[in-house]
């Protein structure tokens, strides 16, 4: 049974209404009562919906699934006012034509009628505010949100670049070929990068079989050979079968893995047979994560839970900033570690910089790179492959404009 993210938030609110947030709390009651009684002196006064264009730093090639993804996304914003005159603002998990009809529902309702400072959003219907409350929240508090959410992980996490396609294959009438791959392996270096996720499959879809699965070869040993001081994450967007994602692995024996990402749809039966292959040739901490694509969380629970996989991926957005702060918590308790899937947008990239300061358990972080002329990023910090969250008040990111939606 596929479970979907609306129902999986609204077990979420369940817990939070029984009081059970899935996450042991840091802050005092006395101390989450002063923030929600700071909190609900302000009143929803305004909602503000429009779009921002992010930039990558180049043309995104091919995966294994998916034709050339182009140069960056338009993502859809929203900004939240109150009668005190605080606003904070975020990704608006909704269509932009949906702006009015939520402001309509929300007008002059307390902040604390949507949002528990110790839970996240309250209100099924105030999902497209996930992350505009929690910014609201944190501005009005003076606090960054990773504060709000107890600041009991790392001040800094790995964190990996996401953006290694199958560039090697660009212009089709022209190939630049793996060199083209190895420069953009180095721009990310240079950027501050210490992990690079590279993404495999080009038999699925682009190349006859086994000359994709020897090209994917090819380039991750070329990878490893010229970059031996990063780790290196693949993933082949289900593009594999177990045998051919095997026939791969072999390919590559000598490449240390940091970890595997959705070589195949999710199978108890294939991914207990990959699992005793990397225990039996010598790739027993390479870790395996999946969940991100079409996410059915009752397979996925699963899995993880069996010590199938490791590592639980579903989008920071496609389930939400709430839901990401309750699973969190279930992944400690079977022992799984998480990395929210963050790809097309590094204000996802930030968003989880909080999650992981905030609540720990997660291993890596995917990194984005983007320039976007409507917002200022704030100070976040990469550091020698770590990224450290801004400490500014809320998420610590400005938005300086944005276009109406059409």
């Amino acid at each position: 049974m596929k479970v979907k993210r609306r129902e999986f938030l609204a077990e979420c609110l369940a817990l939070g209404v029984a009081g059970c947030s899935g996450i042991r709390r840091e802050h005092t009651p006395r101390q989450i009562d002063q923030w929600k009684s700071e909190l609900a002196r302000h009143k929803i006064a305004g909602l503000e919906v429009g779009t921002v264009q992010m930039r990558w730093p180049r043309l995104v090639g091919k995966n294994s699934r998916l034709d050339v993804h182009g140069r960056g996304p338009q993502v859809t914003v929203g900004q939240l006012t109150t009668d005190q005159g605080a606003s904070g603002w975020g990704m608006f998990l909704a269509g932009g034509a949906e702006g009015s009809r939520v402001l309509e529902r929300f007008k002059g309702k307390a902040v604390t009628d949507l949002f528990d400072p110790g839970f996240g959003i309250t209100v099924a219907d105030a999902r497209p505010l996930d992350f505009a409350l929690h910014d609201l929240a944190g501005m009005i508090l003076g606090i960054p949100v990773y504060e709000m959410l107890g600041h009991r992980g790392p001040d800094a996490t790995l964190c990996y670049s996401g953006m290694i396609y199958f560039d090697d294959l660009e212009p089709p009438d022209h190939p630049a070929g793996i060199d083209q791959v190895l420069d953009n392996c180095q721009f990310d270096v240079d950027y501050g990068y210490r992990q690079l996720k590279v993404k495999i499959g080009r038999g699925n879809k682009w190349m006859e079989k086994q000359e994709g699965i020897q090209r994917d070869i090819e380039v991750t040993r070329a990878i490893a050979r010229h970059f031996p001081q990063v780790d290196i994450l693949v993933d082949g967007n289900d593009g594999f079968t177990c045998d051919e994602f095997i026939q791969y692995l072999e390919g590559i024996e000598e490449v240390p893995l940091f970890w595997i990402e959705e070589p195949f749809a999710e199978a108890f039966d294939d991914y207990a047979q990959l699992r005793t292959w990397l225990k039996a040739n010598g790739k027993r901490k390479t870790l395996l994560a999946d969940g991100e694509y079409r996410t059915d969380m009752v397979l996925l629970y699963e899995l993880l839970r069996r010590g199938l996989i490791d590592v639980s991926l579903p989008d920071i957005c496609g389930l939400g900033f709430t839901p990401w702060r309750q699973l969190i918590g279930q992944m400690k308790a079977i022992g799984a570690t998480t990395s929210p899937h963050a790809w097309g947008e590094r204000l996802k990239t930030n968003y989880i910089a909080h999650l992981s300061t905030g609540l720990g358990n997660v291993v890596t972080i995917e990194g984005v790179t983007c320039a976007c002329d409507e917002v200022d990023f704030g100070d976040y910090q990469l550091i020698n492959g770590k990224l450290m969250p801004s400490p500014a008040p809320g998420f610590g990111m400005k938005l300086l404009g944005m276009k109406p939606v059409k």
